[in-house]
């Protein structure tokens, strides 16, 4: 099956070109940005060697469907979406933090706090938490956000301020959007017999200064889901909880030894657990949205995105 793991357009008025994790993203006449959404699967900072059959086509659409449920309470970069894995915005500066925020202890706050860890991005954990126990109210464990390949590192919101990452009254502005995002999500995973667990957004400015949410929203990649459905019953018996996020990537390099660690050998990915990630994405996609998930044609997939992209641009 095709995939898109690397794209090399050459659109009209076409400035520089920015490749992220899975992302890429075209500078058009310093004006407008196209953020193609590609196959590339990344986890523990570390992008795997193969690409997953739909998952740009997932996370470009589940982005788009929330910017446009979100754009009441937070103002958003984007403009137009001409493709399945395109979306088009405004050209943005984006802030080198990206702003993490957790309802529950899971994933990295879990296992910091499995190492005795009390604190985390200069938040104070309460004691006497188990692995996924609801926090008492949502707490925000902002991120340096590193380029392709690279880690990206907790930071308190003090370091922030006091190194000039984000000055103060940017941060606030961006510690309300997080929060208001967050309470929006988690009342839409909830009518989705969804739990919102954790998700980070990323901000940036536009030219004439106001600060947007960019990049991806709500999506499997930057967000932790359960299933409502027996939460508290699994917690009560301490099992795991049923869960929709990319944490299954994870759980499965770990269980071959692979953590993005210095030495570490990336396990083979055959073609059969290269096609059940992308059935996972797509039961995500179906949960999350709480619709049926359309394939795009990918028998020429770069075709087809240069012809849409192309022809949006012409016709702007």
């Amino acid at each position: 099956m095709q995939t898109l793991t690397t794209t090399q357009f050459q659109f009209p008025g076409q400035k520089s070109v920015y490749r992220g994790k899975v992302r890429e993203v075209y500078n058009i006449n310093d004006e407008l940005l196209v953020m193609i959404a590609t196959d590339r699967l990344s986890a523990f900072d570390v992008v795997l060697p193969k690409g997953i059959p739909y998952k740009g086509q997932i996370l470009n659409q589940i982005a788009t469907k929330f910017m446009q449920l979100t754009q009441d309470i937070v103002p958003n970069w984007l403009i137009a979406t001409p493709d399945p894995n395109v979306a088009i915005g405004h050209l943005c500066s984006p802030f080198k933090v990206e702003m993490v925020i957790r309802g529950y202890l899971s994933g990295h706050a879990a296992r910091e706090y499995a190492l005795g860890k009390r604190t985390l991005c200069g938040v104070t954990l309460p004691e006497g938490m188990k692995e996924n126990d609801r926090f008492p109210e949502p707490i925000i464990t902002p991120t340096t956000k590193a380029d392709f390949g690279v880690h990206d590192e907790d930071i308190s919101r003090e370091a922030i301020l006091v190194n000039g990452i984000v000055s103060e009254e940017d941060y606030l502005v961006l510690e309300k959007y997080t929060r208001a995002l967050f309470q929006r999500g988690t009342e839409i995973a909830a009518s989705r017999g969804l739990i919102l667990v954790d998700t980070k957004y990323e901000f940036g400015k536009t030219k004439e200064g106001k600060i947007v949410l960019i990049d991806e929203i709500h999506t499997p990649d930057s967000s932790r889901y359960f299933y409502a459905d027996g939460y508290q019953e699994r917690q009560d018996k301490g099992e795991a909880q049923k869960q929709l996020s990319k944490e299954f990537v994870r759980q499965w390099l770990i269980a071959n030894n692979f953590q993005g660690k210095e030495g570490q050998v990336i396990p083979e990915m055959s073609e059969d657990y290269v096609n059940s990630v992308s059935e996972r994405y797509i039961e995500l996609y179906e949960n999350i949205l709480g619709e049926k998930f359309v394939k795009a044609d990918i028998q020429r997939i770069e075709q087809r995105i240069e012809t849409n992209v192309n022809h949006y641009l012409e016709q702007r």
